[in-house]
């Protein structure tokens, strides 16, 4: 796993017990199903993740960053504040 990878799951993973991949990530956080499951490891990596990092972890997946955006503004609308995606 990529260094970037690894941050980002250490992240995301640890705080909430959540075991997801990399991949299993990088689709969930392009995946608008994942704010109607209210799924956790996308509102960390949204929520907890530094901007930089969150853009390295996209363009090494290969994620959509529209996408991620539209799932961002999902989730900025539930959590009442604003998530650095949410552009």
């Amino acid at each position: 796993m990529a260094s970037v990878a690894a941050k980002v799951m250490s992240t995301v993973s640890a705080p909430y017990g959540v075991q997801v991949t990399a991949t299993q990530l990088a689709e969930k956080i392009a995946d608008s199903k994942s704010v109607d499951a209210f799924d956790c490891s996308v509102f960390a990596f949204l929520s907890e993740v530094s901007p930089k990092l969150q853009q390295s972890f996209i363009d090494e997946m290969g994620v959509s960053k529209d996408a991620v955006i539209v799932v961002a503004k999902k989730f900025s609308e539930l959590a009442g504040y604003k998530l650095p995606l949410a552009i």
